[in-house]
């Protein structure tokens, strides 16, 4: 018997990074599927990647593309904008409402109250919604972090499942915000098969690379510093400098340029805008992934399945990909960080063979399989 085609609409605030990168893929396969699917997110000035991300996203959207204006911090503007998310879903009149992020689920949620007609009657479409580390990242004494999880609580009212990317992201669900009062699951992110490839260096390509947004959360500080702290230890033994690669962009990229040049990684650390990961990956030999808070990052997959070496903090569900034990996790400590890339660098061919497996991170983190229970996840809720 032929499955129903639904209208599914994704809610989500930035379009870059791992959350684009996993509605983008949710959408995709959606649509092959047979699905409609539409997306709300972010109206904001877009780069390059940015552009090119939403050309390939297009086709696959059934039901459109909409931007709105949405801010990272909470204020004012957020009613504004959840009265135009509720207009752009009364005129779609979704099944399902999915959002990503505190702000895309807050959007999804409260938009949808009494939106939808059906036999004369005023109803709600289904809602889910994916924290993907958002508003968990929050200290659960702070005042902020307070008024997050009390949010987030009263808004289960308005839920008809949580899905978690990471067993690392249930557990802090339930440490601050409580124990789930509706349906939830946990459905780690996925890559396509054709991303386990490998991917071939520039003649020029660095020692280190980071890639990622240029904020502190991510750990770009870190990195310089780890970098500064391995290029005194190879001037104090009269060894060749060490180098590194930044690519990415943010609200505090002039001021990691401004540190590094203070440290004096002028002539050693090179910065580049966002470009695509694999794109990336020609640049630099080893990828440091200095980060004080994730979830469950594509980043990682994407960079494994193209038979790198990984550097990564100790965060969030990383263990979950290399395991407990790996030798490639860390603190987020720029002196554990710089002992654990002067470990990858003196013998990379020993710090390769200790990542984890290929070809089972290609049966574990399979998009086909994100994909497909996600879909049962919304029938069967």
């Amino acid at each position: 018997m032929k499955q129903k085609s639904l209208r599914i609409i994704h809610c989500f605030r930035s379009p870059i990074g791992g959350v684009f990168r996993h509605v983008r893929d949710l959408a995709a396969m959606q649509n092959a599927a047979g699905h409609q699917v539409g997306v709300i997110c972010e109206l904001c000035e877009d780069g390059a990647l940015e552009q090119a991300q939403f050309a390939s996203l297009l086709p696959d959207l059934a039901l459109g593309l909409y931007r709105i204006p949405i801010n990272r911090r909470i204020g004012l503007s957020d009613i504004g904008a959840i009265i135009s998310t509720r207009k752009i879903i009364k005129k779609l009149q979704p099944d399902i409402v999915h959002g990503h992020g505190a702000k895309g689920g807050t959007y999804a949620r409260l938009g949808t109250l009494f939106t939808r007609k059906q036999r004369n009657q005023i109803t709600t479409p289904q809602r889910f919604y994916s924290p993907h580390g958002g508003s968990l990242h929050y200290d659960a004494e702070s005042m902020a972090g307070k008024i997050m999880f009390t949010a987030e609580r009263w808004q289960e009212s308005l839920t008809d499942g949580l899905i978690f990317v990471s067993a690392y992201e249930e557990k802090v669900y339930h440490a601050k915000v409580g124990d789930p009062r509706c349906s939830y699951k946990i459905i780690r992110n996925g890559i396509s098969k054709d991303e386990f490839a490998p991917v071939s260096l520039n003649a020029d390509a660095s020692d280190f690379l980071f890639t990622g947004m240029m904020r502190d959360l991510k750990g770009p500080d870190l990195f310089i510093r780890a970098l500064a702290e391995l290029n005194m230890t190879a001037k104090a033994g009269n060894r060749p400098p060490i180098t590194g690669i930044m690519v990415g962009d943010g609200p505090q990229k002039q001021d990691y340029q401004a540190l590094a040049e203070q440290l004096g990684l002028k002539q050693h650390l090179r910065f580049y805008p966002a470009i695509p990961v694999r794109e990336a990956l020609t640049l630099g030999r080893i990828f440091v992934l200095p980060s004080r808070a994730e979830s469950l990052p594509y980043i990682v997959l994407e960079v494994l399945a193209a038979q790198r070496s990984i550097i990564a903090s100790r965060v969030g569900g990383l263990s979950e990909i290399f395991g407990e034990n790996s030798n490639a996790l860390c603190k987020p400590e720029t002196s554990a960080l710089a002992a654990k890339m002067y470990k990858a660098y003196s013998d990379p061919a020993a710090y390769y063979a200790s990542m984890p497996d290929p070809l089972l991170l290609r049966s574990l983190f399979s998009r086909e399989n994100m994909a497909a229970t996600t879909e049962l996840f919304y029938l069967n809720t």
